[in-house]
């Protein structure tokens, strides 16, 4: 079966995917599932890939994940994932399961860790035209993709100045944001709980950014992980922007769909 949007290679380890029992299909949104964009709000999926999703999760022995750095509430809003769709949010510290929220509980020490990490951000955003701070139950985003390139470096230098002596805030770098979070949480935790609690056999995992190799590292054998994009990666596999995504999660439908088929009496 071709597909030109495919690379052959990674086109003949889906047809090896679509054959397992049990699959799991994660993906990142931003820049994966979605286009990146200037404002986070203003992130939606592409028609085709949410199909795609969609179709995905309505075959028999396979699950869909969006894994996300993102807040789970902002998430669902922009995402409007298919119920059946598994969510997980913040890096690992938000959990939705069947319709089923599982919310961050911060304890004491943490909200006095939040507190700071929010003043810390506020004040660099406030001295750095083009950046701003959005908030997460765990966490603070130090946005800077609007901020000229040396207001950006300089504002998270600032950042992270502020905060090298705390070790109850955990920064992460993404693309064109510094991320504080007051709970310990990856991607690639929040890949390994979603393949236990699915018990797949193999899992599919595709990101864009730097916080995505955590997922990319956590991945077995005989599992297919996709970069997309340019930088380096430990992920098999790499296709150029979210439109590729959408390809070759048509493309993984239409094999597993055929293969269901195939094992129907």
């Amino acid at each position: 079966m071709a597909s030109t949007g495919v690379p052959e290679d990674l086109r003949i380890a889906l047809e090896r995917l679509a054959a397992v029992e049990r699959l799991l299909v994660a993906l990142d949104f931003d820049g994966v599932v979605a286009p990146i964009v200037e404002r986070a709000e203003q992130a939606r999926p592409l028609p085709e890939t949410a199909t795609a999703v969609a179709e995905l999760a309505g075959l028999a022995g396979t699950w869909t994940a969006y894994v996300s750095g993102r807040s789970l509430a902002s998430l669902v809003e922009v995402a409007t994932p298919d119920a059946r769709t598994l969510l997980i949010g913040s890096h690992g510290a938000e959990v939705r399961l069947g319709g089923e929220e599982h919310p961050v509980v911060l304890d004491h020490d943490q909200q006095e860790a939040l507190h700071a990490l929010h003043i810390a951000f506020a004040e660099v955003a406030s001295q750095a035209p083009g950046t701003w701070v959005e908030e997460k139950p765990a966490g603070r985003v130090l946005h800077t993709r609007q901020a000229d390139a040396e207001v950006a470096e300089a504002a998270v230098g600032a950042a992270r100045e502020r905060l090298a002596s705390r070790r109850d805030v955990f920064l992460k770098t993404g693309k064109q944001v510094l991320e504080g979070s007051v709970v310990h949480a990856t991607k690639g935790e929040g890949i390994s709980f979603l393949r236990q609690v699915t018990e797949a056999d193999a899992l599919l995992f595709a990101g864009d950014d730097v916080t995505d190799e955590d997922g990319f590292l956590a991945l077995d054998d005989g599992d297919v992980g996709i970069k997309v994009g340019d930088g380096e990666t430990a992920a098999g596999f790499r296709v150029a922007d979210p439109r590729n995504i959408a390809e070759a999660m048509a493309l993984l439908v239409s094999l597993r769909a055929e293969l269901g088929a195939q094992r129907t009496p």
